[in-house]
């Protein structure tokens, strides 16, 4: 049976401008060369006297024992395959770190395996979170990650004019590097403890308008099939869509209606949930209203309600779509809420806040909401909902003082 062979290679033909040269760890299997990084930059001599002398310094011991660690790795991953492919080899050399390996190729791999899973958005946010920490410190390893370090990461964030919520969500991404590396615990630098690094939690903003606030948006008059008519229409139709975002608006097709019933799974947690949860939703007469003058005529059960997607597009056509149809409601509703002297910056996302709230003052549980917002647990609602717990609070309570009938 044909085994796959390693040897060391270094790029002499691209030094960068300090004639430094990648070193790599390649791979031969049938006739087919693969190389795979140690993350090492060597001068060409440096590299040869390392491999080659006799007679080694203390330095050439480190360097080719670095670059033997990395081989023997490569070798030990081939041993333990019963039959031999690329896909297997890299799957084991990715995830199987050390605390010496790059975090800047574990993002790049996660973020090639979410490509290729057509998860784009996440793909972007995790090349974000890299890019950030590569501009912080470039060509940090596992190892150099600490408690001091994330520190020093926030506080520069911080400096750069970025929030708590963004630094929360760069090294949340961070720590799920880690976390698929499957680091050894001693190195582990994230938890609760004098040593471990906390990740901040972002303020909990209001981004949810009131009853009142709602009901000037429906009232709102605007010029017959203009866009700020469809930004109003939309932004109504995800509010009474138990606060439906812009992607799942495109994503809906005449076969999720049933009478005065709409069900549709978020696209957000298909992956996440083994088992379908459908979002049930009331169509109410509002809604149906939008879905005759925005939709498009239904040929089959499988055409998109809404004219924005067209069967045959890439992932990546697709996300562009989302995003402008995203910015061109939030321009016009922002001008709206600006006309009607309400202030507040308000978005698509609100609809989505706007709906669990006003549910919320009104009476109803918060596991009817979670479920409505399909949420895979009671914190994340309560989480939409904590910022306006303060002003329940305070009204409430205000019976203790209220002696002017006295």
């Amino acid at each position: 049976m044909k085994t796959a062979s390693t040897s060391v290679f270094i790029d002499k033909y691209h030094p960068n401008k300090a004639g430094l040269c990648k070193v790599s760890i390649r791979i031969t299997y049938n006739r087919i060369k693969k190389y795979y990084s140690t993350d090492l930059m060597l001068e060409v001599d440096v590299f040869e006297k390392a491999i080659n002398s006799k007679r080694k310094t203390e330095i050439q011991k480190k360097i080719y024992n670095k670059i033997d660690s990395f081989e023997s790795k490569a070798l030990n991953i081939i041993k333990s395959l019963d039959s031999f492919t690329f896909n297997k080899f890299e799957e084991l050399y990715y995830t199987n770190r050390d605390s010496t390996d790059s975090i800047a190729l574990a993002f790049d791999k996660y973020i090639e395996e979410l490509t290729l899973e057509n998860r784009i958005g996440t793909a972007v946010s995790y090349q974000s979170a890299k890019n950030s920490i590569e501009s912080f410190k470039t060509g940090l390893k596992f190892a150099d990650i600490d408690k001091a370090k994330l520190m020093k990461y926030e506080s520069w964030m911080l400096k750069n004019g970025k929030s708590k919520t963004t630094i929360g969500i760069y090294i949340r991404s961070l720590r799920t590097i880690y976390n698929r590396a499957k680091i050894d615990k001693s190195n582990y630098p994230f938890g609760n403890g004098n040593s471990k690094y906390s990740i901040p939690a972002g303020k909990n903003i209001k981004k949810a308008l009131t009853l009142e606030e709602v009901s000037m948006i429906f009232s709102y008059n605007t010029e017959a099939k203009s866009k700020l008519e469809m930004a109003k229409d939309y932004w109504i139709f995800m509010y009474l869509c138990n606060g439906m975002n812009v992607k799942d608006l495109c994503l809906l097709k005449y076969k999720n209606i049933d009478g005065d019933i709409l069900r549709y799974q978020r696209a957000k947690t298909k992956r996440s949930k083994q088992d379908e949860e459908m979002i049930v939703v009331s169509l109410k007469k509002e809604t149906k209203i939008i879905i005759s003058k925005w939709g498009q005529k239904a040929i089959s059960p499988d055409s998109y309600i809404f004219p924005h997607l067209t069967n045959g597009l890439t992932s990546v056509r697709e996300r562009e779509i989302y995003q402008q149809l995203t910015k061109t409601i939030n321009k016009y509703i922002k001008r709206i809420a600006l006309d009607l002297g309400i202030k507040k910056e308000v978005t698509t996302y609100f609809a989505r806040h706007s709906f669990a709230t006003i549910l919320k003052n009104s009476g109803v549980s918060v596991e009817f909401i979670s479920e409505a917002l399909g949420h895979g647990d009671l914190k994340t609602t309560k989480s939409y909902l904590a910022g306006f717990e303060t002003e329940t609070i305070h009204k409430t309570t205000d019976a203790l003082t209220a002696f002017e009938k006295y």
